[in-house]
């Protein structure tokens, strides 16, 4: 039998959506005004699933507080009132779309967990516009 357990977090962060070989035209015309060139911001919602077997000792798929610890080091530290394109390693090359955005957490949690549990990550960049990543 396998469980689903989530925590919800929250970050906010800023961002620009460019590709630098790209001409301003073409970055514009993709992009929008998620282009600026002085950064706009988001406040992120975040709900980490995992899933997995009960535990029989502790009757815990994982425990709530452990996950919360890791979200809490590996992503709210790294990403909270940050600029990800100039302050988080990971998008010096990578454009931070929501879509990469969330592959990278998937990837930062996925790499602290248990090999046993399964993983799906959905941001929120608005909360409207929302992307989903189970690693697949």
């Amino acid at each position: 039998m396998k469980i689903t357990v989530s925590r919800k977090a929250h970050f906010n962060a800023a961002h620009r959506l460019h590709r630098p070989d790209w001409s301003s035209e073409k970055n514009d015309s993709v992009f929008g005004k998620c282009n600026n060139p002085n950064f706009h911001g988001h406040n992120y919602d975040l709900t980490v699933s995992v899933t997995g077997e009960i535990d029989p000792e502790t009757g815990y798929v994982i425990d709530v507080k452990i996950l919360k610890d890791f979200i809490k080091t590996e992503i709210e530290d790294a990403f909270d009132h940050k600029n990800l394109n100039v302050d988080v390693l990971e998008f010096k090359n990578l454009n931070p779309t929501a879509e990469n955005i969330v592959v990278v957490i998937y990837n930062k949690l996925k790499a602290v967990l248990n090999s046993n549990l399964e993983l799906q990550v959905t941001l929120f960049e608005t909360p409207r516009n929302f992307v989903s990543y189970a690693g697949i």
